[in-house]
């Protein structure tokens, strides 16, 4: 990663920003400007947190041997791995007191069912919830997702280990390492209050969803969400 030392300032990298649009004002291009240079600090600031990421000292040892149901039945924690050396686990929300899966896992899920095939070509991914995994097959299969890999925690142990201890209907997400025949806990998202006029959210937002409405004037909003069907 370039240092700090090394890099123009924003605000020098927005000044060369040759794009002008239609019927534009000064004002409106003095302030696009402006707001060029901070969008600029924003990249490189996610990209400062994803370095410290991956910088991370090596996280807990794996020490259970948790069983899953998939589709062809049942696997261990190791075998989601595949050929990789790093896996990727989201847990929805779709417990057995659940008629349906939650409308927000729902929305998170399907911005990944065609991307299956890119991302098993760097790290495995696994979607887990404690419904049986016929529930979770059928609700599958009404979303149209042939390739989001499915399975279910019937026991609850792995969701109570790394979702949450009392078994509480939540979401998680979690990526694993193997490394010299170790499997070891690398990073999951870590929940914090939400800020005054924000719903609760993780420091990382992954769903199309919420970046596309980011970038409209409506933004948002505080009194819209996904649902499973219009």
């Amino acid at each position: 990663m370039m240092t700090e030392q090394a890099l123009r300032s924003a605000a020098d990298l927005a000044a060369l920003n040759p794009i002008r649009r239609p019927n534009e004002s000064a004002d409106y291009r003095a302030a696009r400007q402006a707001l060029l240079a901070q969008e600029i600090e924003l990249r490189r600031h996610k990209e400062r947190v994803a370095e410290l990421r991956r910088q991370l000292p090596p996280g807990g040892a794996v020490d259970k041997q948790y069983r899953l149901i998939g589709e062809e039945g049942e696997v261990t924690l190791e075998a989601l791995f595949g050929e990789h050396q790093t896996l990727v686990i989201y847990n929805y929300m779709f417990g057995p007191q659940r008629e349906a899966p939650c409308p927000m896992c729902t929305s998170f899920m399907g911005s990944f069912a065609t991307k299956i095939a890119d991302i098993q070509q760097r790290v495995g991914i696994a979607f887990i919830a404690r419904s049986p995994i016929e529930r979770l097959v059928e609700w599958k299969r009404r979303r149209g997702w042939t390739d989001i890999p499915v399975y279910s925690d019937m026991s609850g142990e792995f969701t109570r280990d790394y979702v949450h201890p009392d078994d509480i209907d939540v979401p998680a997400y979690n990526v694993f390492t193997r490394r010299d025949g170790t499997i070891r806990h690398f990073w999951g998202e870590e929940m914090t209050e939400a800020d005054p006029g924000q719903d609760p959210r993780g420091a990382l937002e992954m769903d199309p969803l919420w970046l596309l409405l980011d970038s409209t004037p409506e933004g948002r909003g505080s009194d819209w969400y996904p649902k499973l069907s219009y």
